[in-house]
């Protein structure tokens, strides 16, 4: 299938500037030609044509970093309040959220923001599950909801030896045969592995995840320093700080995914960048649970792969993306930290080279087309100089007009194709009482 897209705008490659009056031609699921408009609609003239006057053509989005879970904790009852990181786990996450979740639970939740991702412009995510009690299976489970919606994505488990080792094993053995079996099926699914920290896991457990995932070619994804515990469990217990553990075991580098990375060193940093080690920044669930500010500046700075994600938080990735721009000059007290066009590539090209997507997160010949459509309907014109800022804080996910995922349309004149919204959530909310009843 061939069409061509004539937009008013088009983002190629975020941080670039951008292009007037260019178009897109997209031969199954591939982007084949970039070239000004006119060009375009002469070279090809039978083509089916999407013309969008006064919108912008983007990569789509890609969320580096998600639970997709995390929903359904949205107004949980609490007895108390978690007062710190830590209390955040021990006292709420794990007991009330993660060691509650079924199978019926994640799908439901995952079915929703499936729909509110691309309505958000997302094309291609990455989900984190841990429910050490939802075992085995719910990988295989959670992937037939991602492939109704035909959204581009990477499934894991979050291994841990929490409950205990047993447990902590079959959630690798998990991470593990999903992988294989999405390698053999192809598709828009794939698998990573997946362990939690090192104050959850041995190093032991840590290096069978690690040749796990050599051994697939997979990369393996941990969630690192996300507060002050556990750099400082790390210094206690291994005489160091978490990345620099990481690197005298041989992990950090191109085949490891940190998330988070709020408490970091200037050394840690280093290490990232000259080790090649993947990176993603939750900005707003880092501020919700107290964890701090991540050193984003100074890791893009360092030449460090940076991508964007949501976490367990909020929806609309345009508020993310905000929260990256606005969050970090603040704390700078610098108003020329993160510029809105840096903040636009880690949530497109960023992101996709954290999940080591191929060939996703540009408008470039021989590229995926996972392509949006925004509104440029904003107050003040919008010229080649202020795109990216007035994108950035005028847009929203009710601004995306169309989103293709591989060449597929996935959303037309703003509405998600197939979403029924009512009977999401209300399986949604079904989910969330059963989940909170046990916490009660």
């Amino acid at each position: 299938m061939a069409f061509i897209i004539l937009p008013e705008w088009i983002i190629a490659r975020a941080g670039a500037p951008p292009l007037q009056h260019w178009g897109v031609r997209v031969v199954d699921g591939i982007i084949e030609d970039v070239a000004p408009a006119n060009l375009i609609m002469q070279r090809y003239p039978t083509d089916e044509a999407w013309l969008a006057p006064g919108e912008v053509l983007s990569p789509g989005f890609v969320n580096a970093h998600s639970h997709l879970y995390g929903v359904l904790a949205h107004g949980i009852p609490l007895t108390k309040a978690p007062a710190d990181f830590w209390g955040f786990l021990e006292d709420f996450w794990w007991p009330l959220v993660e060691n509650a979740l079924d199978h019926s639970m994640i799908n439901a939740a995952t079915d929703l923001r499936c729909a509110d991702m691309l309505r958000s412009g997302v094309t291609s995510f990455y989900d984190c599950t841990e429910a050490p009690y939802a075992l085995p299976g719910c990988l295989a489970s959670q992937a037939e909801v991602v492939r109704k919606w035909g959204i581009r994505a990477v499934l894991s488990f979050e291994a841990t030896e929490r409950v205990s080792k047993e447990n902590g094993l079959l959630g690798l053995q998990e991470n593990a045969g999903f992988t294989d079996a999405c390698k053999r099926e192809g598709g828009l699914v794939q698998g990573l592995i997946c362990h939690h920290t090192t104050f959850t896991c041995t190093e032991e457990f840590i290096r069978i995840a690690y040749a796990m995932a050599q051994e697939r070619g997979v990369l393996l994804h941990a969630h690192v320093s996300e507060g002050t515990y556990e750099p400082e469990y790390a210094l206690k217990h291994f005489g160091m700080r978490t990345i620099e553990y990481y690197d005298r075991l041989g992990i950090a580098g191109k085949g490891f995914l940190a998330s988070q990375c709020v408490q970091l060193s200037p050394n840690e940093i280093d290490i990232i960048a000259r080790t090649g080690t993947r990176t993603s920044h939750m900005p707003l669930s880092n501020c919700e649970v107290g964890g701090g500010i991540a050193p984003i500046p100074e890791l893009t700075a360092a030449k460090a792969v940076v991508g964007l994600g949501t976490d367990g938080y909020i929806d609309d990735f345009f508020e993310v993306m905000r929260g990256a721009f606005l969050i970090h000059k603040a704390h700078k007290q610098n108003p020329q930290v993160m510029p809105a066009s840096l903040v636009w590539f880690l949530a497109t090209e960023g992101g996709a080279r954290a999940l080591d997507l191929d060939r996703v997160g540009r408008i470039e010949k021989g590229w995926k087309a996972d392509l949006q459509l925004i509104s440029a309907d904003v107050p003040t014109p919008i010229e080649a100089h202020n795109l990216y800022d007035q994108l950035l804080l005028y847009r929203g996910a009710k601004d995306v007009r169309a989103v293709w995922v591989n060449g597929e349309l996935k959303v037309q004149n703003g509405e998600v194709l197939g979403a029924d919204w009512e009977t999401l959530h209300a399986h949604t909310r079904e989910a969330a009482s059963h989940l909170w009843a046990k916490a009660r």
